[in-house]
Formats: structure tokens, sequence, C-alpha cells
């Protein structure tokens, strides 16, 4: 493969994904720094509702991935008939899980917050930044799956430039209804909204005549049966794999409102270091895609071995910049010195698990992904989640009750045995299958 052409398709997607990224993840901590002046209460709550609305992207997301899938191959042969019909589905798809859980964060936040935590305050603060904030379900879904497809079409700064402009809106609106109106938690609930809703209005402006238009041709059951078998083992396991992250949130809060706190300051600098890796794991899986859909095995394989190499180097880098910072990132909020100083080791856990975690996102989530054998993607990441991950983090927590950053070291194991199991599916290549 020429490795010009290999570099140009590699920044072309992985630039504008990574600045996207990138520019939430550093909003993010804006964000963080204002909603920390309201104390560890509120931080503590934030992050069990950001728990729960994690869920739910998740789950789109993987309708997103399935589709990213169908249309990367679909465009690398010019089929248009089957992009515009897995875009459609996708979408349907997309939209009905977002209907789902928004009905649910509706009726039900004082009862899905008490799962997270014990602490009454607490339960009541999350559950009304919940019911506020998944008023952003539906038209996130349909930002997603529109972003998604402009990737697929090499039009990766479109969605970049919704981002931005939505997490700059958000930032001010965040000063705004904490500091000036005074809101709170909720006012933190209405910024994320009114900034959601902006990134949608955006990438449907801008994307309109990009978008997949439809095609007369065979009948939608073909490409329906195709984006079903590659949909249904993703979204199980993305499904089961946010559970298994949202039985983690409410192990970190059953030990302490002090404990979930500090991992909530963590998000931020743990969603750069996954920002900042996430373009060369999206560019993976649609330039892997594209050379699966054209029959280039070989190229596929080489490519796949010197996106992991980038990643690695990558994320060994940040994870040194971590180390180095985390004391004064810490600095910054308005909260006890004993939950800056569990932050503070809870940072430092990540930085060494962190490469690990990257090297799965990119081998897992990208390269093993592109050939549409979501299967085996799917049984690695369960069985790393509910096989190691959630009993350890149980048996660490409840059993021997230790303190949180170690809770969290041994739970992370379980993505070393995933990168070892994902290694050897990647060597044996039964992943490589052209749609």
């Amino acid at each position: 493969m020429d490795k010009r052409q290999f570099r140009h398709d590699l920044f072309s997607i992985a630039i504008p994904v990574t600045l996207q990224c990138l520019l939430q993840s550093s909003f993010s901590i804006a964000d963080q720094i204002m909603v920390g002046q309201l104390g560890s209460v509120s931080i503590a709550a934030i992050g069990f509702a950001g728990k729960f609305t994690g869920l739910c992207s998740t789950v789109i997301n993987a309708v997103v991935t399935a589709a990213s899938i169908m249309l990367s191959q679909y465009v690398g042969k010019k089929d248009k008939e089957g992009e515009y019909k897995a875009y459609r589905l996708s979408l349907i798809s997309a939209l009905s899980v977002a209907a789902v859980f928004f009905l649910v964060s509706v009726l039900l936040p004082q009862f899905i917050m008490g799962l997270y935590s014990s602490d009454t305050t607490a339960i009541g603060v999350a559950a009304s930044y919940l019911r506020i904030v998944s008023l952003t379900f539906i038209p996130m879904a349909v930002t997603l799956m529109a972003s998604a497809s402009l990737r697929c079409r090499d039009r990766a700064k479109l969605p970049m430039y919704a981002t931005f402009f939505s997490v700059v809106l958000n930032t001010l609106l965040n000063y705004v209804f904490i500091f000036i109106l005074k809101k709170g938690a909720e006012g933190a609930a209405w910024a994320t909204v009114i900034s959601q809703l902006v990134a949608f209005i955006i990438v449907l402006l801008l994307g309109y005549k990009t978008l997949p238009r439809k095609v007369e041709g065979k009948s939608s059951n073909e490409y329906g049966k195709s984006f079903f078998k590659i949909l249904l083992p993703i979204m199980v396991c993305e499904f089961l794999w946010s559970l298994g992250e949202n039985v983690y949130g409410g192990v970190y809060g059953h030990i302490g409102t002090a404990a979930a706190a500090a991992m909530v300051l963590s998000y931020p600098i743990q969603n750069i270091m996954i920002g900042t890796l996430t373009g060369v794991s999206q560019a993976a899986g649609i330039m892997v895609g594209k050379m699966l859909g054209n029959k280039e095995y070989d190229n596929a394989v080489w490519a796949s071995k010197k996106l992991i190499v980038y990643g690695l180097l990558g994320s060994g880098i940040i994870s040194i910049l971590i180390i180095l910072s985390r004391s004064f990132y810490l600095s910054i909020y308005n909260v006890e010195e004993s939950v800056k100083s569990i932050g503070a080791l809870i940072l430092l856990v990540y930085a060494f698990v962190a490469p690990v975690k990257v090297s799965n996102m990119i081998l897992a989530g990208g390269i093993l992904r592109s050939g549409g054998r979501t299967d085996l993607t799917g049984a690695i990441d369960i069985m790393g989640t509910w096989g190691l991950g959630v009993p350890l983090a149980l048996i660490s927590s409840s059993l021997l009750h230790l303190p949180i950053h170690l809770v969290y070291l041994i739970l992370s194991m379980e993505e070393v045995v995933r990168l070892i199991v994902g290694f050897i599916v990647f060597r044996k290549g039964k992943w490589m299958k052209s749609l």
C-alpha cells in the first residue's frame, strides 16, 4: 500500500475526529470546574446521572458503529443503494433506542438514580439533572448517525464544526446558569440540552446535501438482514459493557460520596485520553472497512498494525502528561482535600491502564469490527466485563473493602485479558470479511 495515501487517509479522518473529541473533552473540563464549585454532592450526583445517560449514548453508538461498518464498505464499493438503506435502518434504530431511554428517564428518574447511591440528597439532585438531560437523547441520535455517514463519505470536518460551536455554547451557558442565574446542577443540565440542540441543527444544515439519498433497487430486506446481523451482536455487547460500567458507578457510589466525587473529577482527564485517540480508532474502522470492501486483505493487515502502533505511542505520551499534571489539575476544584487525594491516586492508576484501554478501542472497537464479525468482538467484550470486571469490582469493594483506587486498578485487569484475546483473534484473520 502507498504510505503517503495511507497517511493522507488516516489524517483526513483521524484529525477532524480527534479535534472534535478534544474540543468536547477540553470544554468538559471547563464545565467540570464550574460544576466543581458546587461541592462534592453535586459532582457525584451529576456523575451518577452521567452514567445512565452514558448507557443511552453507548447503545445509540452501537447502532452508529454497525452503520459505519456497512456504510464504509458500501462507500468503498460505490453501492449507493446499500449506503442509503443502511443509513435509513440505522437512523430508525437509533431513534427507537433514544425514545425508550427518554421515557424511562422522565418517568422513573428517582428510582434509577437510587441504584447508584444511598445518599438521598445526591439522589434528588441526580434525578432532577437526568430528567432535564434526557431531552437531548433524540437529537443526539440524529446527530451521531448523520456524523457517522459524513465521516464515511470523507466529510469528517462537518461534525467537527458542529461540535466546536456546541461545546463553546455549552461552556458559556454553564457559566450563565451556574454563576449568574444560580441554577446549580439543573442549570448545567439546561446548558447541555441547548448546546446539543445547536449541534443537531448545525450537522443537519451543513451535511444535508451530503447525506445518503434514496435509490431504487433491491428489496430493503436484503440490506436489513445484513444490517441486523451486524447490529445485534454490537448492541447486546455495548449494552452489557455499558451496564457493567454502570455497575462500577454503583460500586463507587456505595463506597462513599467522596470516593464517587473523586472518580467523577477524573472523567474529563480520562475523556481527553480517549478523545485524543478516538480519531485513530474511527479511522481504523473506516479505512480497514474500505480495504475489506475492495478485498485488499494484505493492505488491511498492514494498516491495522500501523494504527495499533500509533495508538500505543500516543497513549503512552498522554499517560506521562497525566502523571505529571494530575496534582495541578485537581487543585482547581472547590472540594475537600481528601477528595483531591483520592482523585490523584485514581488518575495515577488510569495513566498506567490507559494504553491498554486505547489498544482495545482501536483493535476491537475499530479493526476487528470492520469486517462485520461483531459476534467475535461482542464475545470478547462481554467476557471481559461480566466474566472478570464486574466480579472483581464487587469482590474488591464489598468483600475486601479496598479503597476506590485499588478497586479501579483490580477491575481494570479485564482490559488486559480482552487485549490478549483480541490479538489472538486478529492473528487468525477470521475477522476479515467483505460484505
